[in-house]
């Protein structure tokens, strides 16, 4: 019996490559007990902060010490909601025993070595998480991406290589990423990642500051600690000063 032919059937999926932005864990020493005190530190009163978000681990400033444990490693992030996807920087030993973990290998950053750079970056993979909304911006167009939509919890919007507008809500859960600076004209309840790929100059402005978590060229603060009563709700900017976070009132 002769076979129908199938080179009309409709492929039932794709391959594509998938450009998304990935927190980077930037691991400053290989004891892991030490790396548990500090998360349980700074994440303890916030296990879900991350919301199952994709992460790098960077080797880069570990790259002369031992090699990591990654079946202790991989859980611990695991535990604060994290789930590491890749592993960049590390020594061959390192990365052989990332590889072997499950991680996949991602590509090097620009730094020299033993110098990472704690940023939000692009990296080409296909991961778990699905970006809901990415606004490819081309090279000859405006360096502005405006959206004029409410933005739920899941989804995120990234302006690459532009400045990023927001005329409704950002609400929790959902993130706003920009390679410069993001303007939102309403309550900013979500993550707020400027600078992604390294802008010092870039800064957020929000009439109305609300966020889980605001980043300029990889310096971020959680809302662990409470802003400051004439920031809080209000209209404000954020810019750096070095390498500190500086957080004004805007007077509209």
């Amino acid at each position: 019996m002769a076979l129908a032919p199938t080179s009309n059937v409709p492929a039932l999926y794709e391959l594509k490559s998938a450009t998304l932005t990935l927190i980077a864990v930037v691991l400053k020493s290989v004891d892991l007990d030490l790396l548990a005190r500090e998360l349980a530190e700074h994440l303890g009163k916030t296990p879900n902060f991350f919301s199952h978000d994709p992460v790098v681990i960077d080797l880069g400033a570990v790259r002369d010490e031992g090699v990591p444990d990654f079946a202790v490693l991989l859980p611990l992030l695991q535990q604060y909601k994290m789930v590491p996807v890749a592993a960049r920087g590390g020594n061959d030993a390192q990365m052989d025993a990332a590889l072997a973990a499950g991680l996949t290998e991602a590509p090097e950053t620009t730094a020299p070595r033993g110098e990472p750079v704690e940023v939000v970056r692009e990296v080409v993979k296909e991961v778990v998480k699905e970006v809901v909304r990415e606004v490819p911006v081309p090279a000859a167009a405006a360096t502005t991406v405006v959206v004029d939509k409410p933005l739920r919890s899941g989804q995120q919007v990234y302006a690459k290589g532009a400045d990023l507008v927001v005329l409704a809500m950002v609400s929790h859960g959902a993130e706003v990423i920009a390679d410069g600076s993001i303007h939102v004209y309403a309550p900013l309840r979500g993550k707020a990642i400027a600078g992604a790929r390294g802008n010092t100059e870039a800064r957020i402005f929000s009439t109305c500051l609300e966020p889980e978590l605001i980043s300029i060229a990889g310096i971020y603060r959680t809302m662990e600690t409470p802003l400051p009563a004439d920031i809080a709700g209000k209209p404000a900017q954020v810019r750096l000063e070095g390498e500190k976070m500086v957080m004004l009132p805007l007077n509209l």
